[in-house]
């Protein structure tokens, strides 16, 4: 269509015009886009330039200007063109430079790059004065993070992990029908500690407020076993995290359990689990069956679930006068969840997980 006498025509395909309507319609469109797009679909709808200065309270020569850049290239025409701006004041050497030095080795006895000391090295090395800060644009150019540093674990039991991962999973998914599937872990020093002066609840608009300092009482381990198909959870607090200890709270389940139940078991590459004391135990009672996550693996161990609540909901943010009154606290946790225990909605099968 043409927008009046001597208007460059603007022709919209349905394509285009369905982009244009979208970046008018958008909350997060920019400003200018929303003006140039509203230009191109009012010149495509006919109207003339002069009634679409009038409708959008701008000038004839910027609806002229952003109508004739659409005519001539497309969507693409609308926009900004690259400005020359002021010529670089370092080269591409110091920029290469600046990245070299990022990308390598700290000096010693260092373990991360500062802005400051890319810039010290970069002005050692190229002769060419370099500031902190430009440092610091040139790499958030880059996207190049040198301060920052993300961990990572190199897996061990790499040919079998997958299999031990599936074999877990299994008992999780599918439990052998009449046995008791128990997962079983520790949670290690729980420490007791009171802050020195109260703190403040929450209010409108404010979060609740907690005393810096604090006392400390000492600690407390948790011995837990979570039943898999009922959600209930057995604690102990034991003082010693030793194989001794940790057998002995396996005998406690033994009696507990009836006799002539197969007893399943999910263990971790704790030290207490793998002790030839432990190992001892368990191939002298042979209705108890075990399986071992993978090392590193030990999130398949669904206690862990247990764990993750117990410290959101006690732990974090809890105030404890005593160590006696750390264990009051945990025993009464575990009674609660027992009152209305669900099992665990376990979805993961053990298969290598898939980029979505």
């Amino acid at each position: 269509m043409t927008g009046g006498q001597g208007a460059v025509a603007v022709v919209l395909e349905a394509k285009a015009r369905e982009g244009l309507v979208r970046t008018v319609a958008s909350a997060k469109s920019e400003v200018r886009a929303v003006l140039r797009a509203r230009i191109v679909l009012a010149a495509a709808d006919g109207l003339a330039n002069g009634a679409i200065a009038r409708e959008l309270d701008v000038s004839v020569n910027t609806v002229r200007k952003w109508r004739g850049r659409f005519a001539g290239r497309g969507v693409e025409g609308l926009r900004d063109a690259r400005r020359s701006g002021r010529p670089r004041s370092y080269g591409p050497e110091v920029r290469v430079a600046i990245v070299a030095t990022a990308t390598s080795m700290a000096p010693w006895p260092e373990a991360t790059w500062s802005h400051r000391a890319i810039a010290r090295r970069v002005a050692g090395t190229c002769f060419a004065p370099v500031s902190a800060s430009q440092v610091g644009r040139i790499l958030a150019d880059l996207d190049l993070k040198p301060h920052k540093v993300r961990g990572w674990l190199t897996r061990r039991d790499t040919p079998d992990f997958w299999r031990r991962a599936a074999d877990v999973c299994a008992l999780y998914l599918d439990p052998p029908e009449g046995a008791v599937v128990l997962s079983i872990d520790e949670k290690t020093a729980i420490a007791a500690r009171s802050r020195r002066h109260p703190g403040r609840s929450a209010r409108p608009g404010e979060p609740g407020r907690r005393e810096f300092e604090y006392r400390r009482h000492g600690t407390a381990s948790l011995v837990a076993a979570l039943d898999v198909c009922t959600g209930e959870v057995l604690t102990e607090v034991v003082r010693r995290n030793d194989a001794a200890t940790f057998t002995a709270f396996l005998e406690q389940l033994d009696r507990a359990i009836a006799p002539g139940k197969e007893i399943h078991a999910v263990l971790d590459n704790g030290s207490s689990h793998t002790a030839r004391h432990t190992r001892t135990w368990l191939a002298a009672h042979p209705r108890w069956h075990v399986r071992w996550t993978p090392p590193h693996a030990s999130w398949l161990n669904q206690v862990e679930l247990f764990f993750s609540a117990l410290t959101r909901r006690v732990l974090r943010h809890g105030d404890f006068a005593s160590r006696d009154d750390l264990i009051d606290k945990l025993e009464a946790y575990a009674i609660t969840h027992n009152a209305t225990a669900k099992p665990y909605r376990w979805t993961y099968e053990g298969t290598p997980l898939k980029a979505a």
